[in-house]
């Protein structure tokens, strides 16, 4: 009789996550050029009428890896705020932190990829990302602090987001300490 706990596993993911995960996975390590249908179908483990079945055309694949990302990115802001002390700042404080505590993850790569995939297919499609974004944008400016310090935070931080994504530079960490610190510092002198 074996006496071992049983191990609670989740159930593996759904084709169409399957499919969005391994369309994601081919643009970060792979680029753009080869996110073709018959290769996310294959890396998927799934036919390429499976993934038709699910996403009709590329553009509808697209469509959807950048609704889900507008999801992700939407929830991570609502609970980086909601961890940050209530008060002037809030939002500000949350951007920092998401910023400087996240700089490696994973999320940020799968992100710049879909970033770039769309970018380079169709710009509308980043529409559902410019909608966060811009909800963000209201929720910085309604954040309490002096006109200008909530959007040079937010500027900010998204420029060192986009300096990875493009790959223009990424700082060190006695830079990234140096940054955050001056950010904090204005956000801790704004009335």
């Amino acid at each position: 009789m074996n006496d071992a706990p049983a191990v609670a596993t989740s159930p593996p993911p759904d084709a169409q996550t399957r499919i969005l995960d391994a369309a994601e996975a081919i643009v970060q390590a792979r680029g753009v050029p080869a996110m073709t249908l018959e290769a996310v179908a294959r890396d998927a483990g799934v036919s390429k009428g499976g993934l038709l079945y699910h996403f009709a055309s590329k553009e509808a694949l697209l469509a959807a890896m950048l609704g889900r990302l507008a999801g992700t990115i939407s929830r991570d802001f609502e609970e980086g705020v909601a961890a940050q002390p209530e008060g002037p700042g809030r939002v500000a404080r949350a951007m920092i932190a998401w910023t400087f505590e996240d700089m490696a993850c994973e999320h940020q790569e799968r992100a710049a990829a879909v970033f770039l995939a769309a970018f380079h297919h169709d710009r509308a499609l980043l529409d559902p990302v410019r909608a966060v974004f811009q909800r963000m944008r209201q929720a910085v400016a309604a954040d309490g602090l002096a006109p200008g310090v909530g959007q040079a935070i937010m500027c900010a931080t998204d420029g060192l987001f986009m300096s990875r994504v493009f790959g223009m530079y990424e700082l060190d960490a006695a830079e990234r300490g140096t940054l955050r610190a001056a950010l904090e510092r204005l956000l801790e002198s704004a009335p």
